[in-house]
C-alpha cells in the first residue's frame, strides 16, 4: 500500500476551486443524499458533456431520415447492422431531453451554498463507511494507478451519491435526441457512436446502458468516449461495468485521473492568508509561482507535500472578501474530470473531510449574492462597450471576462480581484 502522508494528514488540503461565478450554473441538490455532480455541464475534455451555450436549430429533416443517415455512418465505422437495429428499436426523440438541453438557469447558488449542499454530514459519514468497506479494493487501485482513495470516494459521492443516483434514461435515446435536435449535435453524435461501440464490446446491453439525460453513465458518470478510453475491468469478471461494480467504477475514475496528471500524495492546494497590501490582480490562473515565490509576496500557508519546484496559482472563490487558496497540479486533474472549480473544491473538501479535515478558516461574504445569468450577460456587454474585451456575452465568467473585470476595477481604484458583484455591475451601468 502506498504511503499517503500529505493527502490524508493535512486539514489544509482545501483546495481551491471555485468559481467562475456561475460559469457552470452549479446548483447542488437540496437533499444531502442526492448527487451534485451529475447534471453539471462539462468541458469537452472532461468526463462529461461540454458547456452548451448555442441555440439549437430546428432539425432540417425528420427523425427517420436522420436515423438512416446516422445508421450509414455507424455501419461505416464498424457497427454491426443487427446491433444497430437492437439499440435503436423503438427509439424516438425524448422531449424531456430537449427541455433539459435548452435550460439555462437564470440564477446560480453562491459557492458557499454549493459547498453546504455538496459536503453534507450525511455524505461525509457515508464516504467514511465506504472507505472502510472497500479498503482492500482501494488499496489495490492506489497501487495500480497512484491516485489517492479519498479523491476517488469523493468523486463517487459527488457524481452519484455513491452509486445511488446514476440516471435512468436510455443513453441511446438521450444521445440520439441530442444528435438530432440538440445544441451540440456533432458532439452528441460522437458520443452516440461511442455508446454503440460500448454495446458492441459486450460490456452491457441496450437495456443496461442507462444514464443521465446528457448521456453520463454509471457510478462515476462517464460519457461514452471517456468510457471507451478509460473504463477498466478491475474486478476481473470480463466486463467494464461502471454501473454495478464499484471496483470497476472507482478504478475507471482512477485511470482517468492518472491520465490527467494526478500525482499521488501531492496536495491539490491549501488555504492561505494574504497581506493587507496584496495585489489582487495576481489572482489569475495564468500567474503560477512556487510557494516560496508566493511567500515572498506575503502569502502564508501550510505547504505540506509540495516540492520546491511545484507551481500553483491563487484562487479567490468569492473575491477579496472571501477565503484565498493556492492550488497546484492535482487541482488541474480534478478540473479535467469536471471543468468546474466549485465542483473541484467540493471534491477536495469532501475528500479531506473523510479524515477530519476540510474546514475553511474565515467567513464568506454572505451579504453578497452572485449575479444571475442575465446580469452576467449585461456585465459582459457593458465591459465590451467600454472596450475591455470580455469575450462573447454568453453569461459565462471565464478568464477573459475576469481579466476585463480586473481592468475595470483598476480604473475605479477598487481591489482588482476579477470578481463581479451586483455593486460592480451597477457601477458599470
Amino acid at each position: 500500500m502506498l504511503h499517503r502522508p500529505a493527502y490524508r494528514r493535512s486539514s489544509c488540503l482545501l483546495i481551491a476551486g471555485i468559481l467562475l461565478l456561475g460559469a457552470c450554473a452549479e446548483t447542488p441538490q437540496t437533499d444531502p443524499g442526492q448527487p451534485t455532480g451529475t447534471a453539471l455541464p462539462q468541458a469537452p475534455s472532461a468526463a462529461k458533456p461540454p458547456i452548451q451555450v448555442a441555440t439549437a436549430a430546428t432539425p432540417a429533416i425528420d427523425f427517420a431520415d436522420w436515423r438512416q443517415q446516422f445508421r450509414d455512418k455507424a455501419l461505416r465505422a464498424g457497427i454491426q447492422p443487427a446491433l444497430f437495429e437492437r439499440a435503436f428499436a423503438g427509439v424516438a426523440p425524448d422531449p424531456a431531453v430537449v427541455r433539459a438541453d435548452g435550460a439555462q438557469p437564470e440564477f446560480t447558488r453562491s459557492v458557499w451554498e454549493y459547498l453546504e449542499g455538496a459536503i453534507s454530514p450525511t455524505r461525509v459519514r457515508k464516504g467514511q463507511a465506504l472507505l472502510r468497506e472497500h479498503a482492500a479494493a482501494l488499496d489495490a487501485i492506489e497501487q495500480r494507478y497512484g491516485v489517492n482513495r479519498e479523491v476517488l470516494v469523493a468523486i463517487w459521492g459527488m457524481e452519484s451519491s455513491f452509486g445511488q443516483f446514476m440516471g435512468d434514461n436510455s443513453v441511446i435515446r438521450s444521445l440520439a435526441t441530442l444528435a438530432y435536435e440538440g445544441r451540440r449535435p456533432q458532439f452528441a453524435e460522437s458520443q452516440l457512436l461511442a455508446a454503440l461501440q460500448i454495446l458492441q464490446s459486450g460490456d452491457t446491453t441496450p437495456a443496461g446502458l442507462r444514464g443521465s439525460w446528457a448521456g453520463a453513465m454509471g457510478q462515476t458518470q462517464f460519457i461514452p468516449t471517456t468510457y471507451l478510453s478509460h473504463a477498466v475491468d478491475f474486478d476481473g469478471d470480463g466486463r467494464r461495468d461502471i454501473w454495478n461494480s464499484s471496483a470497476d467504477a472507482l478504478a475507471s475514475a482512477a485511470h482517468y485521473l492518472q491520465a490527467s496528471g494526478w500525482q499521488m500524495d501531492k496536495p491539490w492546494g491549501f488555504q492561505v492568508a494574504l497581506p493587507d497590501t496584496f495585489d489582487y490582480a495576481l489572482a489569475d490562473s495564468d500567474i503560477r509561482k512556487t510557494y516560496a515565490e508566493w511567500h515572498v509576496l506575503g502569502i502564508k500557508g501550510t505547504p505540506q507535500g509540495l516540492a520546491a519546484d511545484d507551481r500553483g496559482y491563487l484562487l479567490l472563490p468569492a473575491g477579496h472578501r472571501g477565503p484565498a487558496f493556492l492550488v497546484f497540479g492535482n487541482f488541474g486533474a480534478i478540473l479535467k474530470y469536471n471543468n468546474s472549480s466549485s465542483y473541484a473544491l467540493a471534491v477536495g473538501l469532501l475528500g479531506a473531510s473523510f479524515d477530519g479535515g476540510g474546514q475553511i478558516s474565515g467567513g464568506w461574504p454572505k451579504d453578497e449574492r452572485p449575479l444571475g445569468r442575465s446580469e452576467r450577460i449585461a456585465l459582459q456587454e457593458g465591459l465590451a462597450a467600454r472596450g475591455y474585451n470580455p469575450g462573447p456575452a454568453d453569461g459565462i465568467i471565464g478568464a477573459n471576462t475576469r481579466r476585463a473585470v480586473r481592468a475595470f476595477q483598476q480604473s475605479l481604484g477598487l481591489p482588482a480581484d476579477g470578481y463581479p458583484t451586483p455593486a460592480l455591475l451597477q457601477r458599470l451601468r
